[in-house]
C-alpha cells in the first residue's frame, strides 16, 4: 500500500472508531468519509471498516468457504476503481462484501453503477440484504 493510501486507511480508521462509538452505521460513515475522500463506495466502505486489501479478501474467503481462488487483491483494487476503471463486481461477489462490510450490497454501489447491471441483477441487489 502506498504512503498516501496507508495514511488514508489510518485516517478513516481513527474517524470511523469514533463515529461507531457514536451509533453510526458502516454506511453512514462511508458517507462520510466521501467528503474528504474520492473514492467509490466500495473502497469507502473498506475504508469505514478500517480493513487493508489483504485483510478484505482474507475475510472474503473466510465466509466464502474457499482458499484464494475467489478474490486477490488485485481483483479488489480492480472492483474498487470501477467504472472508471476496472472491472466491475459479479453480484456473489458484491454479496458476500457486503457481509464483510456489514452492510447491504446496494450501498457499495452508486446509482449509476447499479444501472450497469442486467435488470434482475439490479433486483436481486435490491432485494439483498
Amino acid at each position: 500500500m502506498s504512503g498516501t493510501g496507508y495514511q488514508t486507511l489510518l485516517d478513516c480508521r481513527r474517524r470511523s472508531r469514533y463515529l461507531r462509538q457514536n451509533g453510526f452505521t458502516t454506511s453512514q460513515i462511508a458517507l462520510i468519509l466521501a467528503l474528504d475522500h474520492p473514492a467509490t463506495p466500495l473502497r469507502l466502505h473498506r475504508y469505514a471498516t478500517g480493513l487493508t486489501a489483504t485483510q478484505t479478501v482474507e475475510a472474503f474467503h473466510r465466509l466464502a468457504g474457499t482458499a484464494g481462488a475467489g478474490l486477490r487483491e488485485a481483483r479488489l483494487y480492480d472492483h474498487e476503481i470501477w467504472p472508471q476503471a476496472g472491472r466491475r463486481p459479479s453480484i456473489s461477489t458484491l454479496r458476500l462484501l457486503a457481509c464483510v462490510y456489514d452492510t447491504q450490497p446496494i450501498h457499495l454501489l452508486t446509482a449509476e453503477m447499479l444501472a450497469d447491471y442486467p435488470a434482475r441483477d439490479q433486483r436481486a441487489l435490491r432485494d439483498s440484504g
